[in-house]
């Protein structure tokens, strides 16, 4: 049976066919991504440019000789490739384990085609067994958790961990999430809330999906 790392590798390697040649490409944040740069730098596939959403991914990135540019430099971006921590039947998935959320949703906002790449331990029927992660302005942390808890889950701070836009991560436990489109506008609806990790407004076009019996590559309903 194969490893939760040879899944990744594999949707990683299928998540190449995707990439326009010639054209700037949008890469996420995570260990499958990296395995997909990885695998981008070894097709040696004319990419001119990426636009990446975090500060790990821009340097990976340019050790595999890929350039990276500012969003605000770029007009169209076809196409964005990014893990999940969860997906669900509707493709609206929760992001930001690895704290790069924010500019992950600016970066999908912009493409025009997010596929996903996860392995099946991702593939959820409802949101929420992984805790949601929510990128706060610093001083609103303790107001902010405290509006969450309202919300019926345990949020708590994670500690120690700034974004690479200088803020802090809360991430609510124990939510059940069975409508994702509305409570990713009420979280963000929250004085001092910069986004929340789910991405349904704007969630997945396509998601490849490592299976025991290979990658399955499904389309959003």
């Amino acid at each position: 049976m194969a490893t939760q790392e040879e899944l990744k590798r594999a949707v990683a390697q299928a998540a190449l066919k995707f990439v326009r040649p010639g054209q700037v490409l949008g890469v996420g944040t995570g260990s499958t991504v990296d395995l997909f740069i990885d695998a981008l730098a070894a097709a040696k596939i004319d990419v001119p440019a990426a636009v990446s959403s975090s500060e790990r991914s821009s340097q990976r990135l340019a050790g595999c000789g890929i350039r990276t540019l500012d969003l605000n430099d770029v007009d169209t971006l076809p196409v964005y490739v990014d893990g999940a921590d969860e997906i669900d039947p509707g493709f609206s998935m929760i992001k930001g384990g690895g704290a790069a959320l924010t500019r992950e949703k600016i970066v999908a906002a912009v493409a025009t085609t997010f596929v996903c790449i996860a392995d099946a331990s991702k593939r959820v029927d409802v949101l929420g067994r992984f805790p949601l992660p929510v990128e706060v302005i610093p001083m609103a942390r303790a107001y902010v958790i405290r509006e969450l808890a309202r919300l019926g889950g345990q949020p708590k701070w994670r500690v120690g961990v700034v974004t690479d836009n200088g803020n802090v991560i809360i991430d609510v436990h124990g939510l059940r999430i069975t409508d994702p489109v509305t409570l990713e506008a009420r979280i963000n609806a929250i004085v001092g809330v910069v986004t929340n990790g789910l991405f349904a407004a704007r969630g997945a076009d396509v998601l490849l999906l490592g299976t025991a019996e290979g990658v399955k590559e499904l389309r959003r309903p």
